[in-house]
């Protein structure tokens, strides 16, 4: 038999509450195990890239831009969502020519994990990109991003002191250095 632990909750009602073309937020009147009800929010972003880019073995290419939600510029690597229709590889592809303008000859999938289990919908998939290729793009006015090389371990050390906070490319860099036995 099953604990309490183990048994799904069941959606008694949905109600949408906002949506636009990034998220959306419901209210679920759910029933739990025991039996009474509770209301529960959610919110859905989908499905999400990020990939680690390394212009060779011991170089990676990382962007600082400012993080309207946290209040403050950050350093991570290239993310972002994927499109209806598309591919996570293809996403990966597409985030790396928008952000920095490269491409990547091979992708590696290190990890795919939820970003926040509680009360967010999204699965972010994360890449290793190595053979990069710079492509011969023009800038995009929308963004608002700085590019720089970093030596790996530099990288790997921003991310055990704290200085590094993005979720995502703390787990990259970490899978990055479990691969290369850092």
């Amino acid at each position: 038999m099953k604990s309490l632990a183990e048994i799904p909750w069941k959606t008694m009602s949905t109600t949408p509450i906002y949506e636009n073309r990034w998220l959306s937020l419901r209210e679920d009147l759910v029933e739990l195990p025991n039996g009474r009800t509770t209301i529960y929010g959610v919110v859905r972003c989908g499905e999400c890239v990020g990939v680690l880019p390394f212009l060779d073995a011991e170089t990676v290419l990382m962007v600082r831009q400012y993080r309207y939600v946290v209040g403050r510029t950050t350093w991570e690597m290239p993310t972002g969502g994927v499109h209806a229709g598309e591919t996570v590889g293809a996403a990966a592809q597409r985030e790396l020519s928008e952000e920095i303008g490269y491409r990547a000859g091979r992708l590696t999938h290190v990890s795919t994990y939820h970003t926040s289990k509680s009360v967010m919908d999204e699965t972010a998939h994360l890449f290793l990109g190595e053979e990069m290729v710079k492509l011969a793009l023009p800038a995009d006015e929308t963004e608002f991003i700085e590019i720089l090389s970093f030596p790996f371990r530099e990288v790997l050390e921003r991310v055990l002191s704290g200085e590094i906070v993005d979720s995502m490319t703390i787990i990259a860099v970490l899978h990055a250095a479990r691969m290369k036995s850092i």
